[in-house]
């Protein structure tokens, strides 16, 4: 039986499609100009184009996956470019773009935790096939004109807890802390200190975290003397190093945040004439390829990284083709890898 339109059982009339054309008229624009908007192309002035976003925004216009005309391109910003850990994300991201007949496009913002203003129109004129924010944080505004463009985001090492709507990898940071800790204390350390990163990252947070719990696990009162801070970078180790070695009661371990930080305290041990791990047992977290060259082979937290990079590489790639990921939070295990720099208290 055909159904009228009074027919209480007739399917429900199916939403109309919002257009290009309907989002310019209502914003009182061209066609063109919108086109322009939504291709992040120059040439639309600053209220014209916050009054088309909203209008997309509002509406929930998407362009057609079968209009997207994406570039080969899956776009990858980097809070910071200058070290091996970055490296290491990039090859597991590179494995899976290949694969794919793709490339990455490296943004670099060299210390800032958010892109530059003309970021955003940089990217869209590129038209990548998604983007990873690599401990950077994507402003509301960005994320949206992205979603305008049907351009998926993924976070990967996230400096804070992740927005809800943006799906992230990171690793089990907490957990590493905690082993790394345990590890010293089975060894019969009992003044042990963590030279930390920035509190602003998640991981560091999670890391100092993990610290405490297992001296709390073991009963041994943390000790806010052996806890500092400084960047993840070799000098940060040795700077902060130097200080806990000159303390009256210095410490017997140290657990790094990072390899990194770890060199700079096996530096400042051997300036203090301490030797690794007769005098001072030292633990990193990363395990980077330099970590095994060390001298002495350096004790660290095992980061898959290449993974990580992989992981979010899968994410996005699952995204940008419409497919849902099995979980919007994905976080590897970390695991204690034991080599020389750490030996027991005597």
């Amino acid at each position: 039986m055909t159904a009228t339109p009074h027919d209480p059982y007739a399917a429900p009339r199916p939403r109309p499609e919002v257009t290009l054309a309907h989002i310019a008229k209502l914003a009182g624009v061209s066609a063109p100009t919108v086109s322009k908007v939504i291709n992040g192309h120059p040439g639309v002035a600053a209220g014209t184009r916050r009054k088309v976003e909203e209008l997309v925004r509002e509406h929930g216009w998407r362009r057609r996956p079968d209009a997207v005309d994406s570039s080969a391109v899956v776009e990858v910003v980097f809070e910071s470019l200058d070290s091996l850990w970055a490296l290491e994300l990039i090859r597991g991201m590179d494995e899976v773009v290949q694969a794919r007949g793709l490339v990455l496009g490296l943004t670099d913002m060299r210390g800032r935790r958010s892109p530059h203003s003309g970021w955003i129109d940089q990217v869209l004129a590129r038209r990548p096939v998604g983007v990873i924010a690599v401990s950077a944080d994507l402003s509301e505004r960005q994320r949206a004109r992205l979603a305008s463009r049907s351009i998926p985001v993924v976070a990967l090492d996230p400096r804070g807890e992740p927005d809800h709507c943006v799906p992230s990898v990171g690793a089990t940071n907490w957990n590493g802390g905690l082993a790394a800790t345990r590890h010293l204390l089975e060894l019969g350390h009992r003044r042990i200190a963590m030279i930390n990163g920035p509190d602003t990252l998640m991981c560091c947070r999670a890391r100092l975290d993990g610290y405490r719990a297992a001296l709390d696990s073991a009963g041994i009162p943390a000790d806010p003397d052996l806890v500092c801070t400084g960047p993840l970078y070799v000098e940060g180790g040795r700077t902060q190093a130097r200080a806990l070695l000159a303390l009256p009661d210095p410490p017997s371990a140290i657990f790094a945040a990072n390899d990194l930080q770890a060199l700079g305290v096996y530096q400042a041990a051997h300036r203090a004439g301490l030797r690794v791990p007769e005098d001072l047992s030292v633990v990193g977290f990363d395990d980077l390829p330099l970590a095994q060259w060390a001298d002495p082979p350096m004790t660290t937290v095992r980061q898959p990284l290449q993974k990580m990079g992989t992981a979010a590489a899968e994410m996005v790639m699952a995204l940008a083709s419409r497919r849902t990921p099995v979980a919007d939070r994905v976080e590897l295990a970390t695991r204690l890898q034991v080599r020389s720099s750490t030996a027991p208290l005597i």
